[in-house]
């Protein structure tokens, strides 16, 4: 679109588009201001009259504030469904889905991924770079995004079986000639289709998850299973802030069986009195 067609309520439809995509609105305020920078700078450089994008405000959607906590099966794929995507993966993609589901991985940090921060023989993946949208390779956004990664056997042995057949490069899951998978393509031709695979639908047809959503999955499994606290599923997440954590997982870190403990013993107390 060029400069001189765009305006504030193309803006605002735009950021609407972005919603209905399941977008966050922390994402959505980071795009749009995003946005609001450019055109800063294109102003400055008189080639636009007005940053049409500073009035914009993002506000965070009644139903994203009053949605609860994740729940599996609905807000992130449940175990049985983790299974179904394993099981269904094509074998060019199975790594890549085993990778994504045990280790909480950012689609561009899986992007980006070179064999070289791959220590199989440790089980332990070094995020050390991403791929961007064009696939420009650079250092995760964030100082946290720099982090170490244990693997689970699983992911171990998939990635031992895939080596020997991936495309020659420096890069584990790459294109036929080396270069980093757009994201385009993995979403149109990998992801959606497995998940319409595996029946993973809405009522309106539509795929019931984003891939984003596997890293959710993985925070979930680490929380349940591994027992993780709340810093080392920070840190292994590669989140910038331990609230972000908290606002996320937070629930998943109550034990339902002390609450039931405790809450007999309130009645108990209550009852003696």
């Amino acid at each position: 679109m060029k400069l001189s067609e765009l305006s504030t309520p193309l803006i605002y439809d735009f950021d609407t588009k972005l919603r209905q995509a399941g977008r966050s609105a922390a994402m959505r305020r980071k795009v749009i201001s995003n946005l609001k920078t450019m055109l800063t700078f294109a102003q400055g450089r008189g080639l636009v009259a007005q940053n049409v994008g500073r009035g914009v405000r993002i506000k965070t959607d009644e139903r994203e504030s009053t949605k609860g906590p994740l729940r599996a099966g609905v807000d992130f794929p449940s175990q049985p469904e983790l299974n179904a995507l394993i099981d269904n993966a094509a074998p060019r993609w199975r790594p890549f889905i085993i990778t994504a589901i045990f280790t909480g991985m950012r689609l561009s940090e899986l992007r980006g991924l070179r064999w070289a921060d791959v220590d199989l023989d440790a089980g332990v993946i070094h995020v050390r770079q991403r791929a961007d949208q064009w696939g420009n390779m650079g250092p995760p956004k964030t100082k946290a995004g720099k982090r170490d990664i244990p693997l689970a056997p699983i992911v171990v042995n998939a990635l031992k079986q895939w080596q020997p057949n991936c495309p020659k490069g420096e890069l584990v899951f790459a294109t036929r000639t080396g270069k980093p998978q757009p994201a385009t393509n993995i979403h149109h031709h990998v992801w959606v289709p497995l998940l319409f695979k595996c029946g993973l639908k809405n009522e309106a047809g539509e795929h019931r998850y984003n891939f984003h959503l596997l890293r959710r999955a993985a925070a979930s499994l680490f929380i349940a299973y591994l027992k993780w606290p709340p810093k080392r599923i920070q840190a292994v997440m590669g989140h910038g802030r331990i609230t972000m954590t908290f606002d996320l997982y937070g629930h998943l870190f109550e034990s339902v069986e002390a609450d039931r403990e405790d809450m007999k013993k309130l009645e108990a107390a209550v009852r003696a009195a």
